[in-house]
C-alpha cells in the first residue's frame, strides 16, 4: 500500500479533492490523543451539493451509494489534510456514521451506507473496516442524500 493517501486514492482510480472547508461554526476535524474525528461531510464535488433530494423520492438507492461514497471520499480527504496525507498513521477506522435523507418508508439504509464502508476499505484494506450507524433523515444540508462522519485510530507522534 502506498504511503500516501493521495497516491492510493489515485491507485484506485479517484481524485481526491481537497478537504472541504466548514460550511458553520465547526472545525472539520479533531485530533485528540490517537483519535482523529472528521466532522460530517456532504457529497460535494468542487464545492458543489451532488445527489439532491431523497432516497426513495426521485434518488435511487444507486444514487444513494455513490452519495456516501463521494461522502466518504471527502472524509477521506480530511484525513488526509489531518495527517499530512500520510498513510501509514491510519490505524483503523474505527466508527463510521452514516446519514441518509429518505423518505419516511424507505428501508435500504445499510445498502446506501455500503457507499462509504465500501470506500473506506478501498482505501484503507483491513484498516477500513470498521462499525457502522445508518441513520435515516427527513432532512440533511444543502438537502444531500448522505452525510458521512468517523472516527479513525491514528498513529498520534509521527
Amino acid at each position: 500500500m502506498s504511503e500516501s493517501i493521495a497516491a492510493r486514492v489515485a491507485e484506485l482510480g479517484l481524485t481526491l479533492p481537497p478537504a472541504p472547508s466548514p460550511s458553520a461554526n465547526y472545525v472539520p476535524f479533531v485530533i485528540t490523543g490517537n483519535l482523529l474525528y472528521v466532522s460530517g461531510q456532504l457529497p460535494l464535488r468542487d464545492g458543489e451539493a451532488q445527489h439532491v433530494g431523497k432516497i426513495g423520492d426521485g434518488l435511487t438507492i444507486d444514487d444513494g451509494y455513490a452519495s456516501a461514497r463521494l461522502c466518504a471520499l471527502n472524509v477521506v480527504a480530511q484525513v488526509g489534510a489531518a495527517l499530512g496525507d500520510r498513510l501509514d498513521r491510519v490505524k483503523r477506522c474505527v466508527n463510521v456514521t452514516v446519514y441518509v435523507n429518505a423518505k419516511p418508508d424507505f428501508a435500504e439504509h445499510p445498502r446506501v451506507a455500503n457507499g462509504a464502508s465500501d470506500l473506506f476499505v478501498e482505501v484503507f484494506g483491513d484498516r477500513g473496516r470498521h462499525t457502522r450507524t445508518t441513520i435515516g433523515m427527513g432532512s440533511l444540508p444543502r438537502v444531500s442524500a448522505t452525510e458521512v462522519q468517523a472516527v479513525f485510530e491514528v498513529d498520534p507522534g509521527r
